[in-house]
């Protein structure tokens, strides 16, 4: 996974800062800032990378993070072409823990949400009806300004820190600990697997791609990404060929094949061990 860039958020007009992004694709960039974000996928779809969870995304995709948690909403790559009509578009909720204060969490009615910002530093995701009261809110923070936005965002936090519909996404305990100095090299390792993950990828041309042995690579990635190199490669080709199945277009044996697996019995079993369904079943299932 290629090292995320510090991204700096600032207004200077506005302790929350809402905005509403409509692109091509959705930034390209690993990346992590010392703000709270709340985020909702209104169009696009592609690989979601947050902390070391690896999952794809659609339309209603909606998280909260804590600050320094490195994400990314990779979009696919039918995104990138000239001559694609396609779009993404979401929006996005910024800020920091002392928007009211440095004491304002350390009162004793705060309990609560302490708690969920607590939570937030291993990404929450929501679904259901939870889910879609947040991109309400979001969509009409838009239209806020001042003192209501910031009743109206306590407001959202509040049923947030009360309300159990959340998710956590980075597995328990997981760490930042990338530096900003690693990021050019890492850069074209994550680049590289997500541009070629459905071809064979070979744990050589990778390690060079970082200017390390094999070895030296594979101890890096590990520290820093909580997994093997091989589990993150075989993720990002598991969530894809979830979303074949999803589409039903395709025999289980061509996406097999699409997704990057060498055969059937290799891709039957590892979509087993990371689902915990065979593809047949999870097909049936959603």
């Amino acid at each position: 996974m290629k090292a995320p860039i510090h991204k700096n958020i600032e207004s200077q007009v506005r302790t929350v800062t809402i905005q509403e992004l409509k692109a091509a694709y959705f930034d390209p960039n690993w990346h992590f800032h010392p703000h709270y974000q709340l985020f909702t996928v209104l169009e696009g779809t592609g690989k979601r990378l947050i902390g070391d969870s690896v999952q794809t995304f659609g339309p209603g995709d909606t998280v909260f993070l804590g600050p320094d948690v490195p994400h990314l909403w990779r979009s696919d790559p039918v995104y990138f072409e000239n001559d694609s009509a396609l779009f993404t578009h979401g929006v996005v909720l910024y800020f920091q823990e002392d928007f009211l204060g440095r004491d304002f969490l350390e009162k004793p009615e705060m309990l609560a949400l302490r708690q969920l910002l607590l939570d937030s530093k291993r990404g929450i995701e929501y679904k259901g009806s939870l889910r879609e009261h947040i991109r309400s809110e979001l969509m009409s923070l838009m239209h806020q300004e001042g003192f209501q936005s910031i009743i109206q965002l306590l407001t959202l936090l509040h049923k947030l820190a009360h309300d159990p519909g959340g998710s956590p996404i980075s597995s328990y305990g997981y760490v930042n600990t990338y530096k900003v100095s690693e990021t050019e090299r890492m850069q074209k390792v994550h680049n590289y697997v997500l541009q070629h993950f459905a071809q064979e990828i070979r744990l050589g041309d990778v390690a060079s791609l970082a200017g390390m042995t094999e070895a030296a690579f594979c101890r890096y990635f590990k520290a820093r990404s909580n997994k093997t190199f091989i589990d993150f490669v075989n993720e990002i080709r598991i969530g894809h060929a979830c979303k074949l199945l999803l589409e039903d277009k395709w025999t289980i044996a061509q996406i097999a094949y699409d997704s990057g697996f060498d055969s059937l019995s290799n891709f039957n079993r590892n979509f087993k061990r990371y689902i915990g369904h065979t593809p047949r079943e999870y097909k049936g299932n959603y």
